[in-house]
């Protein structure tokens, strides 16, 4: 066990070896310098002696549980840990993974996993940060959680994180769903249409749809159509528990795939999001995205009182913080209504009660 020395400004430093660097010498030799890892204690006393020795040796007995993969780097990790995880985790979770050891945080990909330190972390984060939204460098931030748990499971990461920022949100009003309806009848983007206002599906779930998971007006939302890093489409099971549904649609919606056999939709997730702009732009109709109509079922089936609990297993949610960023934006129809009846309210008060003038006896 290494022993800590006391410093001349009274604080105490214990070294343990780390690793050997080589250098290339100017004749061309290689000139091997032995590394050391530094623990302080600023107590006082042999307290403080015995803090800067536990803290070292903690280290050691962690460099000995990752002896076998001392030699690899950040990124050489996280590789390993993507391709374990190809067969369980989505194409599309794989392609962001892919995205961020190729894009993200390189300034930690090339240190050896052994010695990467929270200061190393806390500064590829801050690098990130400059550019990119609080949302993807936390999801960053979680890949890299993920890959230390694995190979330095002692690693007790204390990362600061960017604030988080509260998402944008449009609910379309109901007269922007009317003159929507009336654009799409009758047209291939009907039924993608009125699956993710009155379900609410997602685009991913609505192009996987097919009759076999259809009974009467029962729809058994089970499967996803995603794109795999060769830019195929393909099927897979929905990434989340919530995801896996049942919705009660409507008798005008079901009337809509009557007859139809095998899938629901000719379309790709892709492809309902280009039809569906140009429809918007066509009609003068505010953009907002398909992703919306889901917002707007959520807010419609909260402003009739349905609760909570019934609204997330229709939409798939797994927690309810979607629906109350949908809250905060409440139905801008609905918001003038509410303001009219309180603002009418007050004008009767001060006008008959406030502003009277006593008579005079």
């Amino acid at each position: 066990m290494a022993t800590a020395k006391k410093l001349p400004s009274g604080s105490w430093r214990c070294q343990v070896y780390s690793h050997t660097e080589e250098t290339v010498q100017s004749d061309g030799t290689l000139k091997k310098k032995r590394i050391y890892k530094s623990f302080t204690s600023d107590v006082p006393g042999p307290k403080g002696k015995r803090l800067a020795e536990q803290a070292a040796s903690q280290w050691a007995a962690e460099k000995e549980s990752v002896h076998g993969v001392q030699n690899i780097t950040f990124g050489e990790a996280l590789e390993r840990y993507i391709e374990s995880r190809e067969s369980v985790l989505s194409p599309r979770t794989i392609m962001d993974y892919k995205r961020i050891r190729k894009n993200e945080l390189q300034s930690i990909m090339n240190i050896k996993i052994e010695i990467i330190t929270q200061e190393d972390i806390q500064r590829a984060i801050n690098i990130e940060a400059q550019s990119r939204s609080p949302k993807t460098v936390r999801n960053s931030h979680g890949l890299v959680s993920a890959v230390l748990h694995i190979y330095r499971p002692n690693f007790a990461l204390n990362t600061t994180m960017p604030k988080k920022i509260h998402p944008t949100i449009y609910i379309p009003s109901e007269n922007e769903i009317k003159l929507l309806l009336k654009s799409v009848s009758d047209t291939d983007m009907e039924l993608p249409v009125l699956l993710a206002a009155f379900g609410p599906m997602r685009r991913e779930e609505i192009c996987a749809l097919t009759s076999d998971d259809i009974s009467r007006n029962v729809v058994h939302v089970c499967k996803n159509m995603v794109i795999n890093e060769n830019k195929k489409w393909i099927i897979k099971t929905p990434k989340s528990y919530a995801g896996d549904r049942y919705i009660d649609y409507p008798d005008f919606v079901a009337e809509k795939w009557k007859g139809i056999k095998g899938n629901i939709v000719s379309l790709t997730p892709d492809s309902i999001t280009g039809k569906f702009n140009r429809i918007l732009k066509k009609n003068n109709i505010k953009h907002f995205r398909f992703h919306d109509l889901r917002h707007y079922s959520a807010s419609i089936q909260h402003a009739l009182g349905i609760p909570d609990s019934y609204i997330m297993q229709r939409g798939g949610w797994g927690n309810d913080g979607t629906l109350k960023a949908v809250y905060r934006h409440a139905l801008e129809e609905q918001t003038k209504s509410m303001n009219g009846v309180a603002n009418n309210y007050f004008s009767e008060l001060y006008n008959t009660k406030c502003n009277t003038k006593k008579e005079n006896p």
